[in-house]
């Protein structure tokens, strides 16, 4: 709690208070880690959104729970019901993971070419936006063509 104190400008007791009662008002509803897929052997990432056959609705949603290469699975709105984010070490073998669902639906696949914008953090109200950013939009130091940040 140190660390996240200086970066956001409070003291360590402060913030482990405030996190504290973040948890239990269930804003804070868990923690994670950030680990790169193709690090892991995963390079190829891709969504799908899947538009289940009659009376398939609920096996989507099992078969997504049971395959560790799903990472994400949403019930959207629209002509399709699910969409899925699936991680595979070669599009052959994303194939391979995308029809399993076939057996119950059909599935519309689009592989991750860049990812522009990462995964961030929601913006809290009531915490700043301090030099480290940690509501997500705050200011980025960028290298300049000295080495200096600027």
């Amino acid at each position: 709690m140190s660390a996240l104190g200086r970066r956001v400008g409070m003291s360590a007791p402060a913030v482990t208070e405030r996190v504290q009662r973040m948890e239990r008002a269930g804003i804070i509803t868990g923690y994670r880690m950030e680990v790169s897929p193709a690090a892991l052997g995963l390079p190829v990432t891709a969504f799908a959104r899947i538009r289940p056959t009659a009376g398939q609705l609920p096996r989507i949603a099992e078969l997504a729970a049971q395959l560790p290469q799903v990472t994400e699975c949403h019930r959207i709105t629209g002509e399709d019901c699910f969409l899925v984010k699936v991680h595979a070490p070669a599009v052959d073998q994303l194939a391979e993971i995308l029809d399993k669902f076939l057996l119950f639906g059909n599935t519309v696949s689009s592989i991750v070419v860049s990812s522009p914008v990462p995964p961030r953090p929601l913006p809290v109200p009531g915490i700043p936006d301090g030099p480290a950013g940690l509501n997500g939009s705050g200011p980025t130091q960028h290298s300049g063509p000295d080495g200096t940040l600027g």
